[in-house]
């Protein structure tokens, strides 16, 4: 294994490995397991990482419950971590020093970039980091490979009084954020946000930023406990009646102006569009499931006008804005942690993230 500029003790400790590595590798549908890989070679214009931690996102869980992707992988792209191997011609970063890291950077001149759609740019569609394997994220690993790209554009430093299981929540932080400013929301407005997982909790407390009063829904009591004390003013059970009349009353009979979708089922679309006043707004954030198929009545669409809006993934242009969310705790994320787990215990990780327990939230590995 050839490295070019490496501290002494990574060097040490990647000999005693013989160039093995933990990764938990997808093996199929529903299946991840923990297994040694080789550690990622990098070349002069790259760096590798040590993952000191990777939270789990939902995105990842789907792709392993349902299959979406083609084994082998190694998923994870929430990822904080070390600068443990600089390329020659890489100048910027140095070993020790502490990151966030992108997974998708686009190219800012196509298009789709041209148009502020970054999402769509297929320089953004290819991943730029690994643990091997073809490349998505690799944060379920000990080390990552980043490609140059991201080295150039798609690395943030990570600030001294900032923790590595803080600093995982940019990225989702900042696909929340980017879903907020495509919701066009305003100080204000009534909001709904369905579901109270931690992207919904985001969701939530970033409507607040923007200055909407929220109301939630959330089939878990715990959940809903939590967005009360994060700021929502009313959280209630699916079933329970009682949210249209909320919004109603508090919206003089007209509905909520955006409903924010942040749960993955089908039938929520139908509901938000009861909830959204006439001309509001439904935003489907966790509708990222290509096998996903819905319904709605036409009418609420092309009568009342209601607009049905997506929203996928990062964007560039709130890089600085998301961290600072982070890094100076303007958003409380680490109450969001509920379970930490050691690579190692990679499998245990993956099953509670994807059928969340009566107390679990976020989920993060770390070393």
């Amino acid at each position: 294994m050839s490295f070019t500029k490496t501290s002494v003790e990574e060097r040490k400790r990647l000999s005693r490995n013989a160039g093995d590595m933990w990764a938990g590798v997808y093996r199929g549908a529903g299946k991840v397991a923990l297994e040694k890989v080789p550690v990622p070679r990098i070349s002069d214009d790259e760096l590798l990482l040590r993952v000191e931690a990777c939270g789990i996102c939902g995105t990842d869980i789907k792709k392993i419950q349902k299959g979406l992707a083609a084994p082998p992988q190694v998923f994870g792209h929430e990822i904080a971590a070390t600068v443990v191997s600089v390329g020659r011609a890489v100048r910027r970063w140095k070993c020790g020093d502490r990151v966030i890291c992108f997974h998708h950077i686009p190219c800012g001149s196509c298009f789709y970039c041209e148009r502020k759609a970054f999402s769509q740019c297929e320089q953004y569609k290819k991943v730029g980091v690994t643990a091997g394997f073809d490349p998505n994220g690799g944060g379920f690993s000990e080390y990552v490979r980043v490609m140059n790209w991201i080295v150039e554009r798609g690395l943030m430093a990570i600030p001294s009084d900032v923790d590595f299981e803080e600093a995982v929540f940019v990225e989702p932080v900042n696909t929340c954020w980017k879903a907020i400013h495509k919701a066009r929301i305003e100080p204000g407005e009534i909001i709904v946000v369905l579901g109270q997982g931690p992207i919904g909790l985001l969701l939530m407390m970033l409507a607040r930023q923007a200055g909407a009063r929220v109301l939630t829904s959330e089939p878990l009591a715990m959940r809903r406990r939590k967005s009360l004390q994060l700021g929502a003013e009313v959280s209630l059970e699916p079933s329970d009646k009682r949210l249209l009349s909320e919004v109603r009353s508090r919206t003089g009979g007209r509905g909520a102006d955006t409903v924010l979708v942040a749960a993955p089922q089908p039938s929520l679309l139908a509901e938000a569009l009861i909830l959204a006043r006439p001309a509001g707004r439904v935003l489907l954030f966790a509708y990222n499931d290509p096998l996903l198929k819905t319904e709605f009545p036409g009418a609420a669409v092309g009568v009342e006008e209601k607009e049905i809006l997506g929203s996928y993934s990062a964007d560039r242009d709130r890089q600085e804005e998301s961290a600072r969310f982070v890094f100076k705790r303007v958003l409380p994320v680490r109450e969001l942690i509920t379970h930490r787990f050691a690579l190692a215990e990679i499998e245990e990780a993956v099953a509670l993230a994807g059928t969340p327990s009566a107390d679990s939230l976020k989920v993060v590995l770390g070393q």
